[in-house]
Parts: structure tokens; C-alpha cells; sequence
């Protein structure tokens, strides 16, 4: 099977949903499949104005049909809804080919705290997006019964790994004062980062990771420890080094971050929310509570052997399983036949 992903999240963004897609299509190879991505790197691109790090895509439809066309896709999943992830809906409409998407961004949440555009504008722009889909991903249970009550169709699940062989525990020291709090991911005013900052704890502060808010947070405050992106082993060490994950953020839909801590072995803070409420459960690895300073003290009561032995059930093997398992039932892309010319917009799929 040849899976075709279509993505605006790529490298060198460091985020979720990057992580997601490449750890998945990795795992993917011990079923079988290959999974191909087409991605901002086939096109010219330019930064957000208010995020210089993000680059969007500028696609057209000749080349969109192009890529579509070499990959000779058995299926195709839309996992964005950027340029890209547009272009290949609208080629994959107007040809009749079937695709599946995924749900990874709160975009009216996002948009909302950035401009003033209703909420419910981008809800209704995203369920006409995700509405020819066969298949809409979800990463939890609760993300998915949400986007069902707001008129989500064909709703399932995909849940996410983590690769213990990176994460786990080890013995690093920041040289900071214990106990040490540690938040990770993008630095943006949707990750509601101010709600740890301004909590009075003992011990240290430490950020991982960059966006467009890092040099004002720093600037407000000069007692937490920025340490910018990590990757790889480096963000590994720092999980490693500290000894609570809090997790502020009110809108993710996952917190891929929450397992990441979890394997190694730090128990989680954080707000009773979509995302690590769902991650969590009631499993004794975190503390949720409204108030998040009383969720940052009791965390540091809970055992790391609790936390390595929940993060062992959640493997990248079966997040690709599911993924698959979600494609199987939608009808193939005739990938065997010969293609037709190109159309100025798209290549016709022929039986």
C-alpha cells in the first residue's frame, strides 16, 4: 500500500503534528506501507507576519497534480487545512479520487486570540473542509464526540505513540534549583505559557521551545530559564532533567508533549481539559485541577514508575496500525491504470 499525505506542517517546524506524521510513517514500514508526504518543500513559500518561523506554501494546481501523479498514491489523507491541504482537496474533488483528513489544530481558538474573527466563522469553514472526507481523524475520544456535536462527519480515531527508546529517563542536570518545572512547545500566546509563568513555585522555570512570544515572556520574565528549541536527544536530556511537566495550554487537541514527559518520567500538570484530560484519564500519572499551582505541588508527590509503565502502553506501532486501519475501508485511488494528460488543474485517474 502507498499512502500519499498531503501536509503544510513540515520541516523545520518542530510541532506536534510534524512529530506525529513522521513517527507514524516510520512505524507504518513494519506493516507494509509506505507512506510519502508532499509537503511546503515543493513549493515557494513565506512567513506569517506574526510568526516568522511558520512558512506557508504558495501551491498551484499544475505542480499539486504533478506530485500526486509520481507518488501514484493507493490513498491519499489530507492531514492540514493550509494551502496544500486545499489544493489537494480541491484536485481530489474534482477527479473523483477519495481521501481521508485528520483534525490536529484548534484553529478557532488560535485565530481568535490573534484577530477578531468569530470562532464560529472558522468552525463552519473547517466542517466544509473536512465534509467530502471519508474518514476524519481524531487523536481522543472526547476531541472526537466534540467535533461530532459541532456537525462532524464519519468522526474515528487516531490515537499517538511515543518512542521510548528516546524518551526515558536519565541522569542530566540543568544546575538549576530544584525542584525544576518544565513546559515544552511553541511559544505563542495560544499555549497560555503565562499561567505557569506567573505561578509562585519553588525551585525553577524552564521553556523549551521558540515561537513569536519568546522575546516578550523572557523580557517579563527574567526568573524563568528560556532555553529555545530543542530536538532529538537535546529535548530528551531536558524531559530528562527536570522533574514536573506542566502543561498550561487550554486548546490542544492532544499534547503529543504529555506522552513524551510521561515516558520520561515526569508526572504531568496541568488544567481537567480536552488534551490531558483525555491523554491522562484516570490513570495516577498527572494532577489536572483548575488551579494550577496545586496541580504543579501535588504532581511532585506522584511516582516516575507510574509514569514509565503508562507510557509504555502508547507505541508508535499502534498509532500506525489504527491510521491504516482507517484507510483500508475507503475505496483506493486506481494508481494500476495509465493517466490521462494533465488538465490545467488536475491529472485524471482513468479505470
Amino acid at each position: 500500500m502507498r499512502i500519499l499525505v498531503a501536509t503544510d506542517a513540515w520541516h523545520p517546524q518542530v510541532n506536534g503534528v510534524v512529530r506525529t506524521l513522521t513517527m507514524m510513517a516510520e512505524a507504518a514500514k513494519t506493516f507494509g506501507v509506505d507512506v510519502s508526504f508532499l509537503t511546503p518543500q515543493s513549493f515557494r513559500t513565506f512567513a506569517m507576519p506574526s510568526y516568522r518561523d511558520l512558512r506557508v506554501a504558495l501551491p498551484y494546481q499544475t505542480k499539486i497534480a504533478r506530485l500526486i501523479a509520481d507518488a501514484r498514491p493507493d490513498s491519499i489523507h489530507i492531514a492540514t487545512e493550509g494551502p496544500i491541504g486545499i489544493s489537494v482537496r480541491r484536485c481530489c474533488r474534482r477527479h473523483g479520487m477519495q481521501f481521508t483528513t485528520s483534525f490536529h489544530t484548534r484553529f478557532p481558538e488560535y485565530i481568535s486570540a490573534r484577530l477578531p474573527v468569530p470562532e464560529s466563522w472558522i468552525w463552519r469553514a473547517l466542517r466544509a473542509f473536512h465534509g467530502a472526507s471519508q474518514a476524519v481523524m481524531a487523536a481522543t475520544p472526547a476531541l472526537a464526540s466534540e467535533l461530532r456535536a459541532r456537525g462532524f462527519r464519519n468522526v474515528v480515531l487516531w490515537p499517538r505513540g511515543v518512542d521510548t527508546g528516546q524518551f526515558h529517563p536519565r541522569a542530566v542536570d540543568l544546575g538549576l534549583p530544584r525542584p525544576v518545572f518544565l513546559c515544552v512547545g511553541r511559544v505563542a500566546v495560544e499555549k497560555n505559557l503565562e499561567a505557569f509563568l506567573d505561578l509562585d513555585l519553588p525551585g525553577s522555570k524552564v521553556i523549551v521551545g521558540d515561537g513569536p512570544a519568546r522575546t516578550a515572556l523572557a523580557r517579563k520574565y527574567p526568573q524563568a530559564v528560556f532555553l529555545g528549541a530543542r530536538q532529538d536527544e537535546a529535548l530528551a536530556e531536558a524531559y530528562a532533567a527536570a522533574d514536573v511537566f506542566v502543561f498550561p495550554s487550554k486548546t490542544d487537541t492532544f499534547g503529543l508533549v504529555l506522552l513524551e514527559a510521561l515516558a520520561s518520567g515526569l508526572p504531568v500538570a496541568a488544567f481537567p481539559v480536552t488534551g490531558p484530560r483525555d491523554v491522562i484519564g484516570n490513570a495516577p500519572v498527572g494532577a489536572l485541577n483548575d488551579d494550577l499551582r496545586a496541580a504543579c505541588l501535588s504532581a511532585l508527590t506522584i511516582s516516575p514508575q507510574a509514569c514509565l509503565e503508562f507510557a509504555a502502553g502508547h507505541t508508535w506501532e499502534a498509532s500506525a496500525r489504527a491510521f491504516i486501519d482507517n484507510i483500508a475501508g475507503v475505496p483506493a485511488v486506481d494508481s494500476t491504470s495509465e493517466l490521462a494528460p494533465f488538465t490545467p488543474e488536475c491529472p485524471r485517474f482513468v479505470a
